[in-house]
């Protein structure tokens, strides 16, 4: 199952997807492969946990199947449903072929018997719609299958999990259980906004993605976006450093990083003045509340210190 040979083998891979890891990260994606566990990655929105589950299908060279987590997800749009309008429209068509088959029946008793012998031609796998967890069940290739945001969830369809995480196979009542063809690579991701439960982690290597440093996330730039300047890269993850030591509803994360550099170099910035700043801060910030403490914290002439006479606080990242 596992083709990489190492950990850093794996690194390599995941490096030339575009993706940087961590000897941590590539190290327990490796683990996962070799003892065939599921991943959850933890950490806040936007450090990589989807586009580790999305770079991995690639250097595997494996489909990747997503299921989106969100509060009332439930089996039947996680797992399977009947097409129940495509059996309606089978029993019409089947219509006379049914009356001939009752025909000679004496009772009603008699006739339900006797069609209740040809439930399985309706409940077979031909009505079957297969959602993302019987899909991955059931693929007969190998597969990644991204469980994306677990924790928007509810707790009973965590429970519901542990089945398919544990033993890779699902129980259908019409159908009986059903094995995984081939087991798949299974990432889930969480950005901790409710706590998930021990069994569910038991079941999983774990892995923490935070946000990266300076040279890490400058490391990231140059690879995903190699057009902008270095001077102009360095100033602007900087910039986003400080603005994840403020105060703010929500810290700009590393996709968000990204699409500020590539906002820089298709308005053709040279700089990182204050006039682009203004015009691309809410590229970094989605929230009203802390776009105006961002523009206080670098706009606002700062306050003299009262004995030199000079600024307080360090000069906005503009003027460097």
């Amino acid at each position: 199952m596992n083709r990489f040979a190492s950990p850093q083998v794996l690194k390599e891979a995941l490096l030339a997807q575009k993706y940087l890891a961590s000897d941590e990260l590539s190290t327990v994606v490796y683990l996962s492969l070799q003892l065939e566990k599921p991943i959850l990655a933890e950490g806040p929105a936007g450090v990589g946990k989807t586009e580790l589950a999305k770079v991995l299908a690639g250097a595997m060279d494996r489909e990747l199947i997503r299921l989106q987590c969100y509060e009332g997800l439930d089996e039947t749009k996680a797992l399977y449903e009947w097409e129940y309008a495509k059996q309606l429209l089978y029993t019409q068509l089947l219509r006379e072929k049914l009356s001939q088959s009752l025909s000679d029946t004496s009772s009603l008793r008699e006739a339900a018997d006797r069609l209740a012998r040809e439930e399985d031609v309706f409940f077979s796998m031909r009505f079957l719609l297969q959602r993302p967890l019987l899909k991955a069940i059931l693929s007969e290739k190998p597969v990644i299958l991204l469980i994306d945001e677990i924790d928007r969830a509810d707790a009973e369809f965590e429970a519901f999990l542990l089945e398919v995480l544990s033993d890779f196979q699902v129980s259908i009542p019409e159908l009986g259980t059903l094995k995984a063809v081939n087991r798949p690579v299974v990432v889930l991701t969480s950005n901790n906004t409710r706590e998930l439960s021990e069994a569910l982690k038991r079941r999983c290597l774990y892995l923490y993605i935070d946000y990266p440093t300076l040279e890490q996330e400058l490391q990231v730039i140059r690879l995903k976006v190699p057009e902008l300047s270095p001077k102009l890269a360095r100033q602007a993850v900087e910039l986003v450093q400080r603005l994840r030591t403020m105060d703010l509803r929500k810290s700009p994360s590393v996709s968000e990083t990204l699409d500020w550099a590539k906002a820089l170099v298709a308005l053709n910035a040279n700089a990182l003045d204050q006039q682009t700043l203004e015009t691309t801060l809410s590229v970094l910030l989605k929230h009203e509340a802390d776009l105006q403490r961002a523009r206080q914290q670098f706009f606002s002439p700062p306050p003299k210190d009262r004995r030199s006479g000079t600024d307080a606080f360090p000069s906005a990242p503009w003027r460097n």
